[in-house]
């Protein structure tokens, strides 16, 4: 069985880690009154606690919290069990263990004695510290990881608290967080660069912020505090600001809201995350979704490591066999390929007249993608056989992991590796509320990073688990980037780690500032592979801020927007300036790149053919 390293080695390391949700939320929606003293509820109903225990270990919290957040002798005092603060932190700590046994780390959650200390009140430092004391050690002598302060608007109290957990161990793990306004500062008015600061020189191993507000304003406190600390940051925001409804206070923030807002936090150096008031399971299982996808590093290791074996008996496909288009590229040849989304029913007549063409004109492939924009289209790898199978040119069948979890996907990939398939591009896909079905779930087991790692397996002869799969799939594995994305560093790390994981060509967004294309290509030196670079000839204005400012990835460069602007006089002006601005890109780009990829906007092959035309007078 897997043992937990202590607690203190993951500061040091790299990594995202996961806490659980609200404890109380729980409770109340599985029939305990708001009037109830909750931390009292370790000792009446264990079995209620360890159940919420389990529900977040299963939803994927690497961290679960004790029921302990009001259990100190003043606030217990108000129910009549101030006499029993180190029963009931005892046991809380020996309930939270045997509830998820050795491989989830256990915090004792300390929170404010919810009396005034002074300054502000007539209980001393002293005081203030002792009763924290009390509560400290009885949750170490139950065999607690770490200690979370919590929900502290005070700083002064929380030095105490701090101070008190240091007394009995100067080695025990604490996550110290304030809560904060809208406006970032706490209740005191201390803004977060002042806390952050004290909290980092009293010795707080981890600095955070939890409770009180939704993801947003945390997101802007958070980024204020990370400018002032070396050290790891948490944070762990309430599912919005409750609302009023019938006279029950409802959180009314999605998994899914929380989970782009996670992102966000984690991009602004947050390291442990959770949910607090209003969180549930289903909020933890999304935001660990979307952890997984931001920590790239941490999920492929295992990975690579199969990486250096293969299934043995199997011969593994070199890249140059495994399709005319992979061999063209390894040969040093320029590539083009047409991209055409597949048809909307089950018809696929008027798309194939147009395939047709593109196998007359001389492209090299159809780009196949795997519904864009969350639409509802004929799936890609069906759309690519037929292409194949009845035209016979080959196609780069796009494949997202948005919709599919790890079963359907390895189901699906050894699927159309039987039936012929080799060229793949690997994409995380858009979110479904991008589309017109916005209810509709999305899965993301997995990011393009996790799929890329999958098929570089398969064609291995391993699947997942490292078990052989007879005969390896030979698929050319292509990825995605965006030479243009708001926060290029982290565009590139991820590029990284999918050369690192077996990509073997990238095709990028459309290009329309080749200076941006030209400073991307000379980031990515250290890892380059074969890049086919995006064009998409522009139609019109409305079509060029469409693409500008609702696309996301996708940058057009202002004097572009403008010529296309000038050009809106009427239809026709407006498709041979996007016709012109493409062949110029691709004039651009062509001994950058290892080939193109044209789109072709609404359907229009012809459209699109006519922005190879610039080849042709290159070659001639």
């Amino acid at each position: 069985m897997k043992v937990l390293k202590p607690f203190r080695e993951l500061l040091a390391a790299d990594g995202i880690h996961v806490f659980d949700g609200a404890m109380g939320t729980l409770l109340y929606a599985k029939g305990v009154y708001v009037n109830r003293c909750y931390d009292e509820i370790s000792l009446s109903n264990p079995a209620l606690v360890q159940e919420v225990h389990r529900e977040y270990v299963k939803a994927g919290a690497e961290i679960v919290q004790t029921n302990t957040f009001g259990a100190n002798r003043p606030k217990l005092e108000m129910h009549g069990f101030q006499d029993r603060v180190q029963e009931i932190n005892y046991k809380a700590a020996k309930l939270a263990r045997e509830a998820v046994g050795p491989q989830v780390y256990v915090a004792g959650s300390i929170g404010p004695l919810g009396i005034r200390i002074e300054p502000w009140g007539p209980t001393s430092f002293d005081e203030a510290k002792a009763f924290f004391r009390e509560q400290a050690e009885a949750l170490i002598d139950g065999g607690v990881d770490l200690i979370v302060l919590e929900t502290f608007t005070d700083l002064t109290e929380i030095r105490q608290a701090l101070a008190a957990v240091r007394e009995l161990s100067a080695d025990m793990v604490v996550v110290a967080q304030m809560t904060v306004g809208e406006d970032g500062a706490t209740g005191y008015g201390t803004a977060p660069e002042t806390f952050t600061t004290r909290l980092d020189e009293w010795g707080a191993d981890v600095i955070g912020l939890n409770c009180s507000v939704g993801p947003k304003p945390m997101l802007e406190a958070i980024e204020r505090m990370a400018a002032v600390t070396e050290k790891p940051l948490s944070a762990q925001p309430n599912a919005g600001l409750p609302q009023d409804l019938q006279g029950r206070k409802i959180y009314l923030c999605s998994p899914e809201y929380m989970a782009k807002y996670a992102r966000r936090l984690i991009q602004s150096g947050v390291r442990f995350i959770g949910g607090c008031c209003g969180t549930t399971p289903e909020h933890i299982k999304t935001l660990k979704a979307a952890v997984r996808a931001l920590s790239p590093a941490k999920r492929i290791e295992p990975v690579i490591q199969v990486l250096e074996t293969k299934c043995p008996d199997v011969r593994i496909t070199p890249p140059e066999e495994k399709s005319r288009f992979a061999r063209k590229i390894v040969q040093g040849e320029f590539v083009t390929s047409v991209e055409i989304v597949p048809p909307r029913g089950c018809d696929p007549t008027k798309m194939l007249e147009g395939v047709r063409l593109l196998k007359a004109a001389g492209v090299d492939a159809v780009n196949v993608p795997d519904g864009p924009r969350a639409q509802s289209r004929m799936g890609a790898i069906a759309t690519s056989l037929i292409i194949e199978q009845q035209v016979g040119i080959e196609t780069v069948t796009h494949y997202c992991c948005r919709d599919r979890n790890l079963l359907g996907m390895t189901s699906d990939l050894l699927g159309a590796a039987a039936l012929g398939l080799r060229n793949i591009l690997l994409i995380t896909g858009d979110p479904p509320k991008m589309g017109p079905y916005p209810d509709a779930t999305a899965v993301f087991d997995i990011d393009s990073i996790g799929l890329t790692n999958m098929v570089t397996r398969l064609n291995l002869g391993l699947d997942l688990g490292g078990n052989a799969i007879g005969q390896p799939t030979s698929y050319f594995i292509g990825v995605g980037v965006n030479p243009c994305a708001v926060d290029l560093d982290y565009e590139i790390r991820r590029f990284e780690y999918k050369v690192e994981a077996g990509a073997e060509f990238a095709i990028t967004q459309p290009i329309f500032d080749i200076g941006m294309f030209r400073a991307f290509l000379k980031r990515i030196e250290h890892c380059r592979i074969p890049i086919i670079a995006g064009i998409w000839p522009l139609t019109s204005y409305r079509n060029a801020e469409f693409l500008s400012n609702e696309v996301p990835g996708v940058v057009v460069a202002p004097e572009i927007l403008e010529r296309m602007r000038r050009a809106n006089t009427s239809p026709e002006a407006g498709q041979q300036e996007g016709l012109a601005i493409a062949r110029e890109m691709l004039s651009e780009v062509r001994d950058l790149v290892q080939g193109v990829q044209v789109s072709a906007p609404f359907g229009r092959v012809a459209y699109a053919l006519e922005v190879f035309e610039v080849l042709r007078e290159t070659v001639g």
